[in-house]
């Protein structure tokens, strides 16, 4: 059995007992579990629920591993001749989790 998931703006192709990396922050401990509500397909073999635009009572239960944080990116502005530039650094936060069961729904 397998789902796609909503997660902010990117979508993710899931299964029992696989390893994920959120995009959210859930500011939840390690060891606790997310329910992952925004399902829009969930499919077993040939028998495949899509939704418009989700799939009504379906969710994907996930546990919390480790939150975690991605590569320094740097962004650098710069305006040639004005005498402007900006250097500024962000790091992402993700959440790592491992995906425990995918509830169908009706």
């Amino acid at each position: 059995m397998y789902a796609i998931v909503r997660d902010g703006s990117s979508q993710l192709r899931v299964e029992k007992g696989a390893k994920v990396r959120l995009a959210l922050r859930a500011d939840a401990e390690p060891g606790s579990t997310l329910d992952l509500t925004d399902v829009l397909l969930v499919g077993s073999g040939d028998d495949v629920k899509i939704g418009t635009p989700l799939v009504k009572g379906a969710k994907v239960v996930a546990r919390v591993v480790d939150e975690a944080l991605g590569p320094k990116l740097i962004v650098y502005r710069y305006r040639r001749r004005k005498n402007s530039d900006k250097k500024r650094g962000h790091r992402q936060h993700f959440t790592d989790a491992v995906i425990e069961s995918i509830e169908a729904g009706k």
